[in-house]
């Protein structure tokens, strides 16, 4: 037996029920605590009043771009490393990794010299002005000036889940989150910083934390992977493999990014920027709902992907539903808690003077927005599997339905054109998204069918619709 196995790669080769359980459990604690921050960000920013709380929504959208393109890469390096243990092949998963890491690297430092010199522009094209500009660009200047940090970390976290070592991404999430709610408010009211102390204190955790992996990837050597760069050599193989799932899974989520400038956009037009600040807190909390399948999610595309490799149909089948079942539970009963506690849930977001005017508001779309969250699961965890076997595009496409077709259809047509308002916003993005999800299970099940029939006729293509 390899003496490099580690126990992540034996749970990736185990039963993939209790492989979907242990690898979904640590992220999902991770990713709840880290999405604690989110919630804990938004309160302390909601504290400086509405303005910042709007700059926030308006940095978004960027954001998600730039980390779009850092956390697509980690998902096609990610796949292809599960993939190369699933056929038993370590040097291939050791060229991946290093191919992963110096390309995102590389991309990471051209973004942040040509994006940061045009930050207000950007800003003042998307509709910010007065006080909320100089709040959204010199929060957004130290994010952007730290953008080498944040690729390194999503690379990073991501080989660490393609080898099934989930606990030590657990621990770094983990540790960053604590840190930012811990520097939060010294940075914006002890040392009197504001919006601009909330980058501070998000950069700083994020690099602390991302010294831990560079310490296990490059010192200790204690992960599967090895980075031999002595001995490394360009494979455009390689490369195609991991951008043939890292460039759709970006586009996926720089979909959603684009439909949250148009979402904002039919938001300010339906409500103003307190509009904003209402989707900006709503949708905090609700992400905070998904997040447990986002920890489901990488580890179907785990699971999935060794299986993948491996060439075992069974096993792919038996993770990818059983995360389905798994997932809908979770989300049924998290949609009934926000539904319920939705005026509670309000007041963390509207605890001050200059925020309470939008408590109203926030409320309905609290109600309305949690129904989707059954129905999440059909549509994330079947993209999940689509990474998982190597089929970027599908996963790309089944997001490209949601956020961009139905998603702002829905909310320009019941927004806009029928005058709804804000409660057509919120209706709007609610049925795009439960729309969306029963089509791409719907064509999962397809895709699983046709791959199971290539692995029982032994065809050397795997290439699936």
């Amino acid at each position: 037996m390899d003496k490099k196995v580690t126990k992540g790669v034996r749970i990736l080769q185990g039963d993939p029920r209790k492989a979907i359980i242990k690898l979904a459990l640590p992220m999902m604690a991770g990713m709840l605590v880290q999405t604690l921050y989110n919630l804990v960000d938004g309160i302390w920013v909601a504290g400086i009043g509405k303005d910042a709380l709007a700059a926030i929504g308006l940095f978004f959208p960027v954001y998600m771009i730039i980390v779009s393109i850092a956390s697509g890469l980690s998902v096609g390096g990610s796949s292809a490393i599960s993939r190369k243990i699933g056929a038993q092949d370590k040097q291939q998963a050791d060229s991946a990794a290093i191919h992963t890491l110096v390309l995102s690297l590389f991309i990471g430092a051209v973004i942040m010299i040509l994006t940061f010199p045009f930050l207000r522009k950007i800003f003042s094209l998307l509709g910010a002005s007065g006080r909320v500009l100089t709040y959204v660009t010199g929060y957004a200047r130290i994010i952007i000036g730290g953008l080498p940090i944040i690729f390194f970390t999503n690379i990073a976290s991501g080989i660490l889940r393609g080898e099934g070592d989930m606990q030590r991404a657990m621990y770094v999430m983990i540790l960053g989150s604590v840190l930012n709610i811990v520097l939060d408010p010294i940075f914006i009211y002890v040392l009197k910083m504001g919006i601009n102390g909330a980058a501070w204190a998000t950069l700083l955790s994020i690099t602390i934390s991302s010294l831990f992996m560079f310490k296990w990837l490059f010192f200790d050597r204690s992960t599967y992977v090895t980075f031999n760069f002595r001995q490394a050599h360009y494979n455009p193989g390689i490369v195609k493999e991991i951008l043939k799932v890292g460039v759709p899974a970006s586009f996926s989520q720089l979909a959603m990014a684009f439909a949250m400038f148009f979402v904002n956009m039919i938001i300010i037009r339906a409500g103003g920027t307190d509009g904003i600040a209402v989707f900006t807190s709503s949708w905090r909390i609700i992400m905070f709902g998904i997040v447990p399948l986002l920890g489901v999610a990488m580890g179907v595309t785990s699971v999935t992907g060794a299986a993948y490799g491996a060439r075992d149909i069974d096993k792919l089948k038996i993770a990818y539903y059983y995360g389905v079942r798994f997932g809908f539970v979770v989300e049924f009963l998290i949609a009934v808690v926000i539904f319920f506690l939705a005026p509670q849930l309000t007041l963390l977001f509207t605890y001050s003077r200059a925020a309470h005017s939008i408590c109203g508001d926030m409320v309905v779309a609290l109600k309305i927005l949690s129904l989707f969250l059954p129905g999440v699961p059909l549509g994330m965890l079947t993209s999940a599997m689509f990474q998982g076997i190597g089929k970027g595009m599908n996963a790309f496409f089944v997001t490209f339905l949601r956020t961009i077709i139905f998603q702002i259809a829905f909310t320009y047509i019941l927004a806009i054109l029928f005058h709804l308002g804000l409660r057509g916003v919120w209706w709007g993005i609610m049925l795009g998204n439960l729309t969306a999800s029963l089509v791409g299970f719907v064509w999962g099940q397809f895709v699983i069918g046709k791959l199971k029939r290539q692995f029982l006729t032994a065809e050397p293509a795997l290439e699936v619709a």
